[in-house]
């Protein structure tokens, strides 16, 4: 139910801002979605990603800023995912994963070859921070 939630809001936001996408590697598209300041916790703020995966896309290793929690959700499809040296598990709609501060995830993929995925990345960040993801050189 919580899921659904936060999905139905994530959209609604999307539509209502009409935020800029910028390209995640070849294939994902990564839209900024939310962006609130936590009212009761001075210097951080809530910030969600809406990750969409073509058919086989991926989006390179990457960090994310050492502030962040990022609890992400599979919202269509299935994802790919590998973080640390932990092992390659693929998520399925409705799943969810933590990433935590300085964790680096080194796959993050769409789960399949044939079917479009997304994934919404929600971040708890210090409110400075305007680059949520560093790709590996």
């Amino acid at each position: 139910m919580l899921g659904k939630m936060i999905s139905a809001g994530a959209f609604a936001v999307a539509i209502v801002t009409g935020t800029a996408a910028h390209a995640a590697g070849d294939k994902a598209k990564v839209t900024l979605v939310y962006d609130h300041a936590l009212p009761n916790v001075p210097g951080k703020s809530i910030k969600a990603v809406l990750v969409e995966y073509k058919p086989g896309g991926t989006s390179p290793g990457h960090t994310h800023p050492k502030s962040a929690f990022i609890y992400a959700t599979v919202l269509e499809g299935s994802i790919k995912s590998q973080v640390n040296d932990g092992p390659v598990k693929i998520y399925k709609a409705g799943e969810s994963f933590p990433e935590f501060p300085g964790d680096h995830h080194s796959v993050s993929a769409n789960g399949s070859k044939t079917a479009p995925a997304k994934l919404l990345a929600v971040f708890v960040v210090d409110s400075d921070e305007t680059e949520l993801t560093t790709d590996d050189k």
